[in-house]
């Protein structure tokens, strides 16, 4: 638990400190974009083969070099002085991010053989993981209101210093290991075929290449991933055993982490700057706002266990995501400016619902597979997870910025560029306004804000529709699966 803790605070720490960022760095709402998901996207590409990597080597091994690669990479980081290098410096926090998270769930798998055990210890997996992601914007904002925007990364290295010698002296040295080299030649082509063809759909979306570029780049990834998928068929020691794609758990698990996790990182990425842009709350108070969500998340996964157990995982999984769906449908209705009683509850109830539904898949992903496969299926997981936060970054990003820029009608007799400039994202907005007179800015700040406030509301009405349609896939994906475990029967 404390080895995952800052991997999981580092995906949404982040979310709060854009607007700090964006104005200290001078960065492009592109480079904010990519700051932000190349950790989750480059983390997607890298967890199956260091999830196989510690299958053979050993977890406790490959767990302490992530922490290491880890700490570094938190400092360097911290005091990145331009854009280029913070995105630079958020690989290195990748690599050693995907060295450690299918570690943990590979330890959990080994350590817990008795199902009751491992379903609660997966809970407690669960409350670690979500509310850590919710806890982060608080975090974030706390450091904030006193130091620069580099200390939300700072924070990782005292942590590491702490978790490293605890994990060397309380992990067991004896482990159960599977057979065989690793072969780092499947690992490139996975690698590469997943940053290609996540490449392609995020400048794809965002408009930045040719539509020749990104069908090129496409392509290009489809045939590594292509590549890969026939070599692990022919391959005496393939890095990924496909067979694990036929428990029906594992493949309902792993759409859950996408979408379930793509719209919460979306949602709190949009409510972090609604309530700094618009509202005009601090780091902070954006981060305390969100105090419910990161209540709620913190009993749903042992409560999940719990629920599992006695009712069955396909309503657990079901209800939780329709709970979910409902919360975020009534958030995209609300007035944010009018915050009553109802904005707070709704907000637990979607920590609550999410934290239920994930850990519940992974209880049926890490209860489908035998000890020595504990890696794989915790990358897989993992993977789900990061790639969804990826993209859901990406895509609402993205999205934001074309309705954003749609709705943003202000006729301030700006000059063609500034203008374009300024309909990007409210970042931009804000950027724009530096350069105008005082009437002049006050009228684009103005004009941006009821802009986002509308952009909001489509968002998380979006992101409402895409939990629903979860709740409907996985009622049928999971139907004749063991009542508990997810176990197809």
């Amino acid at each position: 638990m404390l080895a995952f803790l800052p991997v999981v605070l580092d995906m949404t720490i982040l979310h709060v400190a854009v607007p700090r960022l964006t104005q200290a760095l001078g960065a492009t709402n592109n480079q904010v974009l990519w700051v932000i998901d190349i950790y989750p996207l480059l983390m997607a590409g890298l967890l199956v083969p260091m999830g196989t990597l510690a299958d053979k080597v050993g977890n406790r091994r490959i767990l302490l070099i992530g922490l290491l690669i880890f700490g570094v990479a938190s400092a360097a980081t911290a005091f990145a002085p331009t854009a280029q290098m913070l995105i630079g410096a958020r690989v290195m926090l990748a690599l050693g991010g995907s060295m450690i998270m299918p570690c943990v769930l590979g330890i959990i798998r080994r350590t817990f053989e008795d199902e009751k055990e491992r379903g609660l210890a997966l809970g407690l997996w669960g409350t670690v993981g979500a509310a850590g992601a919710a806890v982060g914007p608080l975090i974030g904002g706390a450091l904030l209101e006193h130091f620069w925007w580099g200390a939300v990364f700072l924070i990782n290295v005292p942590v590491m210093l702490i978790v490293a010698p605890a994990c060397w002296l309380l992990l067991s040295r004896e482990e159960q290991t599977t057979s065989g080299h690793w072969p780092i030649g499947q690992a490139l082509l996975l690698v590469m075929g997943m940053i290609a063809v996540v490449y392609a759909a995020k400048t794809g979306f965002a408009g930045k290449q040719s539509l020749t570029v990104v069908l090129l780049t496409l392509v290009f990834g489809v045939a590594m991933l292509v590549l890969f998928a026939r070599k692990q068929l022919h391959a005496a020691t393939p890095m990924l055993d496909l067979s694990l794609f036929g428990h029906p758990a594992i493949v309902a698990g792993i759409i859950m982490a996408v979408v379930a996790s793509g719209a919460l990182a979306g949602v709190e990425l949009t409510l972090a700057q609604e309530l700094q842009y618009v509202l005009d709350k601090t780091p902070l108070q954006a981060g305390v706002f969100m105090i419910p969500i990161m209540a709620a998340a913190a009993v749903g996964g042992p409560v999940a266990g719990w629920l599992s157990a006695q009712y069955g995982l396909r309503p657990v999984a079901c209800l939780s995501m329709v709970a979910a769906a409902l919360s975020l449908g009534w958030l995209a209705v609300l007035d944010f400016h009018a915050l009553g009683v109802m904005v707070p509850v709704l907000l637990a109830l979607l920590g609550l619902a999410l934290s239920v539904g994930l850990t519940a898949s992974s209880i049926a992903i890490m209860s489908s597979v035998d000890a020595s496969k504990g890696g794989a299926a915790g990358s897989l997981e993992a993977t789900g997870y990061e790639l969804g936060t990826g993209l859901g970054i990406t895509v609402f990003g993205v999205f934001m910025s074309v309705i954003f820029g749609r709705n943003l009608t202000a006729q301030v007799g700006l000059p063609s560029g500034l203008a374009d400039q300024a309909a990007v994202s409210m970042g931009d907005t804000y950027l724009v306004a530096r350069q105008l007179s005082d009437d002049q800015a006050a009228a684009l700040v103005a004009a941006g804000k009821a802009a986002f406030s509308a952009t909001h509301s489509v968002l998380l009405m979006t992101a409402a529709a895409l939990v629903a349609g979860l709740a409907v896939l996985v009622f049928f994906l999971l139907a004749g699966t063991n009542k508990s475990t997810g176990q197809h029967l």
